[in-house]
């Protein structure tokens, strides 16, 4: 059944106000304070205005970085790892790797110069850097001349690291890790690096060719034996160190050769 009443709107009543033209105006209900739900002028956005927060400059940023200046101001961000300047305390790159190239250079001279005074404090980095890069450099060699041989030096490589390591620990009171093992071995690997660049444009059948092998494994066992007696404190023994390495600088010579 129908009803006759009004049907009254509820958002937008006029007589709901009583009469009263202020009854949506926000400046009049902020001073009513009274318990209906009225809108209110808020000054939220006023107090953030005034205060400056967005409008207060900041640092400006280098040029050339990525970051922008407000995450320049702030050291140690995500965006650090992307830009150009990096951390005040970090480390170069290649240091953390284990790359010094004054390190590698310093040590292929002294190779290089067998006879001059070798310092005991030569491999208290063991870096392996250059020990690879002459590995490298020797297949690479080997394989411009006709001779694949990268498996018989890695093989030979291992085996005979791992059999210095055994003997001069064996021999020596204070002993010696395997890194340091491995890099004077590679080290000194560096006459038969250049042995086997001769035998690019030079055969190595012949008789000269035999005695630059026989020089090459000479100067590679004497260098050798030199570091180890003189990092070991040894030097009464470098005859007995001598003969193992020179065994093992040796079946590098055979594989430059044949």
């Amino acid at each position: 059944m129908a009803s006759n009443q009004p049907v009254h709107s509820v958002l937008f009543d006029n007589n709901a106000s009583g009469g009263n033209p202020n009854y949506y105006n926000p400046a009049s209900s902020a001073q009513a304070g009274g318990d209906n739900l009225q809108f209110y002028a808020s000054s939220y956005g006023d107090q953030y205005s005034s205060s400056g927060y967005y409008t207060s400059p900041q640092a400006p940023a280098p040029a050339g970085d990525m970051r922008s200046s407000y995450e320049y101001a702030q050291p140690g961000s995500f965006w650090s790892a992307f830009g150009t300047g990096g951390f005040a305390d970090e480390p170069p790159l290649l240091e953390e790797l284990g790359i010094n190239f004054e390190h590698i250079k310093s040590k292929s001279l002294t190779v290089l110069n067998p006879f001059r005074i070798v310092p005991d404090t030569i491999m208290d980095d063991a870096d392996l850097a250059g020990p690879l890069l002459f590995i490298f450099l020797f297949g690479i060699f080997l394989m411009l001349s006709g001779k694949v041989h990268f498996g018989y030096i890695y093989g030979v490589g291992v085996l005979g690291v791992v059999s210095i390591y055994l003997i001069l620990n064996l021999m020596s009171e204070s002993g010696v890790d395997w890194s340091r093992t491995a890099s004077v071995l590679g080290y000194c690997l560096l006459p038969m690096v250049m042995l086997s660049g001769f035998s690019v444009v030079l055969p190595l059948g012949g008789l000269v060719g035999l005695i630059l092998t026989a020089v090459s494994i000479l100067w590679c066992t004497y260098s050798s034996s030199g570091m180890f007696t003189s990092v070991l404190h040894m030097s009464e023994q470098r005859f007995l160190v001598a003969y193992p390495v020179g065994l093992f600088y040796a079946c590098f010579a055979l594989m430059t050769v044949f």
